[in-house]
């Protein structure tokens, strides 16, 4: 039923507040030391090197919530090969380390990693490049 569109939104926040929460700090973080490290005078830094710093974070916040990930889709796949239901996120990563070993939370982190990367670098370039073009504009005008 219409329910159907909702299986995983609940294990999908889950696993996208942790990694925003690891994301965009970082994101942050970096541009302030890269705007530092280029010792300009208003510490900006170029649409590009937004795009690296969103890679990074996006890679290093792939990386460290890819166990989430993969009880997620566990969750959303309802049953393993046998048919047993996963029922919820604790129970299902105990299922995982004991049935398949601890190395199985990170399975697919590679590509995850990657993809997300490119990603952020895409995004996070495009979002700076957007915002350095867009600002001028709206400086001084009022509604």
């Amino acid at each position: 039923g219409f329910g159907g569109f909702y299986v995983g939104y609940t294990t999908t926040l889950f696993r996208e507040i942790p990694f925003s929460m690891i994301q965009f700090p970082l994101w942050e973080g970096l541009k302030l030391k890269v705007g530092e490290f280029m010792d300009r005078p208003d510490k900006s830094i170029a649409p590009w090197e937004s795009a690296a710093c969103g890679s990074f974070s996006g890679g290093v916040a792939a990386g460290l919530t890819t166990p989430l990930d993969v009880i997620k889709t566990r969750l959303m796949l309802g049953k393993d090969a046998k048919g047993i239901p996963y029922t919820d996120p604790v129970s299902t990563c105990r299922r995982i380390v004991t049935e398949e070993g601890a190395a199985v939370l990170l399975s697919g982190i590679q590509p995850r990693v990657m993809w997300i990367s490119i990603g952020g670098f895409v995004f996070f370039g495009a979002y700076e490049a957007v915002k350095k073009t867009v600002s001028p504009m709206l400086k001084g005008r009022t509604e």
